[in-house]
C-alpha cells in the first residue's frame, strides 16, 4: 500500500476548504434543513395527530397514510391533496417531502420504521444557528489512500443515534491509508452520487473536541488504480450532532480510529462546543 499527503498550494487548499465549509453550513441552515426539524414522530397502525403537522397519520403493511380534514391541505409533487392520501411503501432511507404552508413535512423510513419529521423555517435551533466550530484546514490531513473492493458487497449492521434502532448498509469495500507511519483501514459505505463513498468514523478527538458519536467523510469515486483522497479537513458532522431528532448511523467497530484526527468540524455550539 502506498499513501502520501497531498501537496496542493496552501492558499488554494484553504480557499477550497472555505468554499466547502460555507456550502456545508448553508445546507445545514437551509429553511428546510435538519436544523428546521421540530419533531420526530414514529408511526404505527393507530391514526395520530401531531402539533407540527396537519392530518392524522398511520402506517400499515401498505405504507404511510394521512387523513386530512376539510380545512387541511398538503402539496405533494406540486399537486395539492386533501382527504386521505396514501404515500405507499417507502424505501429504506427514502422518503417524500410534503409542503404545508412554509413548512415541509418529511415522510420517510429509517431503520425499518416509518416516520414523520416536520421542518419549519422558524424552528429555534435554525434561527439561532451561528455556525459550526472547525479546525483550521491543514494539507497534512489530506492523505491519499487505496480503495480495495470486496468480492461482493458485505451487509453491515450499525447502531444509530436513536437507542434500539439499527441501520444496514451494503459495504462495497474498504479504504487503506497511512497516518504518522501507521497503517489503517476504514470500511466504506455507498455515498450520494454514482461511485461516491461514505466513511463513518470516530477517533481520539471524539467526545473531546469533536462530536462523540460519529463524523462522516465523503470520498469521490476511486481512480482506475483504486486511488482515493481522504481529506479529513472535510470530516463533517451528521445531523445528530446538532439535534436529538435525527436517526444517524454510528460507525462500524473497525472505523473507530485510535489516533487523533485534529481536522474537520468540531462539537457544535448547540452541544456545548466552542
Amino acid at each position: 500500500m502506498t499513501t502520501q499527503t497531498t501537496t496542493a498550494d496552501p492558499r488554494d487548499f484553504t480557499d477550497d476548504w472555505r468554499r466547502w465549509y460555507r456550502a456545508h453550513e448553508a445546507r445545514l441552515a437551509d429553511p428546510h434543513g435538519f436544523l428546521a426539524i421540530t419533531g420526530l414522530h414514529w408511526l404505527d397502525d393507530r391514526p395520530r395527530r401531531f402539533p407540527d403537522a396537519p392530518g392524522a397519520w398511520r402506517s400499515d403493511r401498505d405504507g404511510v397514510v394521512v387523513l386530512l380534514n376539510e380545512k387541511e391541505e398538503l402539496v405533494i409533487g406540486g399537486k395539492p391533496v386533501r382527504g386521505e392520501y396514501r404515500f405507499g411503501v417507502l424505501a429504506e432511507r427514502g422518503g417524500v417531502d410534503a409542503v404545508w404552508g412554509d413548512a415541509v413535512i418529511e415522510v420517510a423510513k429509517r431503520g425499518g420504521h416509518d416516520i414523520v419529521r416536520p421542518r419549519h423555517p422558524d424552528a429555534p435551533l435554525r434561527t439561532a444557528f451561528a455556525g459550526t466550530p472547525a479546525y483550521s484546514p491543514d494539507p497534512r490531513w489530506a492523505v491519499t489512500g487505496r480503495y480495495v473492493p470486496f468480492g461482493e458487497p458485505r451487509p453491515t449492521t450499525v447502531g444509530a443515534a436513536v437507542e434500539g434502532l439499527e441501520h444496514v448498509y451494503d459495504a462495497p469495500g474498504r479504504i487503506e491509508f497511512e497516518l504518522g507511519g501507521r497503517e489503517f483501514a476504514l470500511t466504506a459505505f455507498p455515498g450520494h452520487g454514482a461511485g461516491r463513498l461514505m466513511v463513518l468514523f470516530t477517533d481520539a478527538t471524539s467526545g473531546v473536541t469533536t462530536y462523540a458519536a460519529n463524523r462522516v467523510l465523503t470520498v469521490e469515486p476511486p481512480a482506475a488504480d483504486g486511488t482515493v483522497l481522504l481529506d479529513f479537513n472535510r470530516a463533517a458532522n451528521l445531523p445528530c450532532a446538532y439535534t436529538d431528532l435525527a436517526t444517524c448511523p454510528l460507525p462500524p467497530a473497525e472505523n473507530r480510529l485510535p489516533v487523533a484526527i485534529e481536522a474537520g468540524l468540531k462539537i457544535p455550539r448547540e452541544r456545548g462546543g466552542s
